[in-house]
């Protein structure tokens, strides 16, 4: 939360402005869209899928990562198309306009880099076959080359290139050359960065008035695993990275080659890769939020995504059923001890090295995937000797992530070995519904919503009933065995208005988000603020 002094209070206009602004007026500023409707023959709406990432992109299809790296180095503007992605497809979905795929929810990992990112996407677009070099839909085939349009805010997929009209931010993610996540290639926005100035001028004034209505009371942090993230929240108004997340860091492919290696092989040569790598990452990370807490998520690769492309005799022995219920988090932490102890060195390394250039870093460490108590001692242990070995000074604060329905049980068990507790309500929603993150939102959710059996996607706003109840109530047990405990939101619901209406009622202190939703959060925070 924000340690400045009160604001001065608001006058009626400027808290009138705040409650008027509607966070759909805010979408359209931050997001590019479509000139004019879909309609002409050689525009045909080919599907509709699930609006995952809002903004309109044109460009031509590339079925898989070769075809869009192929495509895209010969100047072509490309929609990377898939039946679902992995972080080995990272590298094409950075210089992709947009990104379809056939699978997936919101929570699944194309919804969740295309946010961060400012990508839009369309995904569980189950009308779509993708085959090798094209995709069908019916007995249509689209092949690689071939125009087509997606609009991330509705979901809809139409044959043909479509005008679009850019965002005020300077158009739709990296593929397409934003402005904002461009602006500062490989370094971070430094310590004078004017939160919220990438917006219009009248924009950023509103959202300078929501800010302080919540100062002291509720903050906005970001999601950002990168120095270019971090820039990029920054300037939209984040006040510190709620959640880094450390796997992300190794998602090119001769970087994912580094956490293959150590996972299958555990400790050898390659620790030292991984610590020198994530030291660098981490130093530019700090020195984007300097002065601003940054949240570094310790290592949770699921394995299915982070095994693929290895040596299939050697990732046998890790083949899951059930990959996301499998080795994970903290689970993977302790099989693998090394890892932690090689992201805390580099981490403790990259701090030493911002504070000897005069930077003022805010590093904080959290443990991943909980469910027992003896898992996180056993963790925050080893963070602890792995930071004194580093001899880096006092050890930044603890927390862990509360994304299993059994931490949220014994919550003031956990509260009582941390100083403050983040609430992966991805996770969490998955297990308490049992919905899958990747496979239910056309084939289940979407049915149920229009025959009125949900209210709304539940991973998309957050349960009230079910996962805030027990939000809330882990909140009270947290609170009650550490009364210093901060607590907050890191899933995707960060972004939710709804949801961030949800935290403040809750008492949360804050939540984290896409960058280019970090707007929408602080609007919507001070909006139930002003309600309450």
């Amino acid at each position: 939360m924000s340690d400045s002094s009160a604001p001065p209070e608001l006058s009626d206009r400027q808290r009138r402005a705040v409650i008027d602004l509607s966070v759909v007026e805010l979408i359209e500023v931050l997001h590019p869209t479509f000139e004019s409707s879909s309609g002409s023959p050689e525009m045909a709406v080919l599907t509709t899928g699930l609006a995952a990432s809002p903004g309109a992109a044109s460009g031509v299809v590339a079925v898989g990562s070769e075809a869009a790296l192929d495509l895209a180095s010969a100047g072509s503007t490309v929609i990377l198309v898939a039946t679902e992605t992995t972080p080995a497809d990272v590298a094409a979905m950075g210089l992709s306009a947009g990104i379809l795929t056939a699978r997936g929810g919101l929570a699944s990992h194309a919804a969740v880099v295309a946010r961060g990112w400012g990508i839009p996407a369309v995904c569980d677009a189950r009308e779509i076959t993708v085959e090798a070099d094209c995709f069908t839909v019916g007995d249509r085939r689209i092949a690689n080359g071939m125009p087509i349009s997606i609009d991330g805010s509705t979901g809809e997929v139409t044959l043909g290139n479509r005008e679009v009209a850019g965002s005020a931010v300077g158009g739709p993610g990296r593929g397409a050359g934003s402005a904002v996540a461009g602006s500062r290639p490989g370094g971070g926005a430094g310590a004078g960065t004017e939160p919220g100035s990438a917006l219009p001028a009248e924009i950023a004034e509103v959202l300078d008035w929501a800010d302080r209505v919540a100062a002291g009371r509720f903050a906005v942090l970001a999601n950002a695993d990168t120095a270019a993230d971090a820039a990029t929240a920054r300037e939209l108004g984040a006040q510190g990275i709620g959640l880094c997340r450390t796997e992300h860091m190794f998602l090119e492919p001769d970087r994912l080659e580094i956490v293959q290696h150590v996972v299958l092989r555990g400790h050898d040569e390659h620790i030292d890769d991984l610590a020198t790598a994530q030291r660098a990452d981490f130093r530019e990370l700090l020195a984007a939020m300097d002065g601003l807490p940054v949240t570094v998520r310790l290592l949770d690769a699921p394995m299915h995504e982070f095994l693929a492309g290895a040596d299939p005799d050697e990732a046998a022995q890790w083949h899951e059923h059930n990959p996301m219920l499998g080795v994970r988090g903290v689970r993977l932490g302790l099989l693998r001890p090394e890892l932690y102890a090689a992201q805390v060195e580099a981490l403790a390394g990259a701090v030493a090295d911002r504070r000897a250039a005069g930077g003022d870093p805010r590093a904080q460490i959290m443990v991943p995937l909980v469910s027992t108590v003896g898992e996180l001692s056993a963790a925050v242990g080893a963070v602890r000797a792995a930071w004194e070995g580093a001899d880096a000074g006092e050890l930044p604060p603890v927390g862990t992530m509360i994304e299993t329905p059994r931490a949220c049980l014994i919550a003031g068990e956990l509260a009582s070995g941390v100083e403050f507790a983040s609430f992966g309500t991805n996770d969490l929603t998955q297990m308490v519904f049992g919905f899958s993150r990747d496979d239910t939102a056309a084939q289940v959710i979407a049915p149920y919503v229009a025959d009125g059996l949900l209210d709304a996607d539940p991973f998309a706003s957050l349960d009230r009933a079910g996962v805030g109840e027990l939000v809330s109530s882990a909140m009270e047990r947290g609170r009650a065995a550490n009364r210093g405990l901060r607590a907050g939101i890191c899933g995707e619901h960060g972004g939710d208005p709804a949801s961030i209406e949800f935290a403040v009622q809750a008492g949360l202190d804050y939540v984290s988000c896409s960058p280019y939703r970090v707007p929408i959060a602080r609007l919507a925070a001070a909006q139930a603020l002003l309600a309450t």
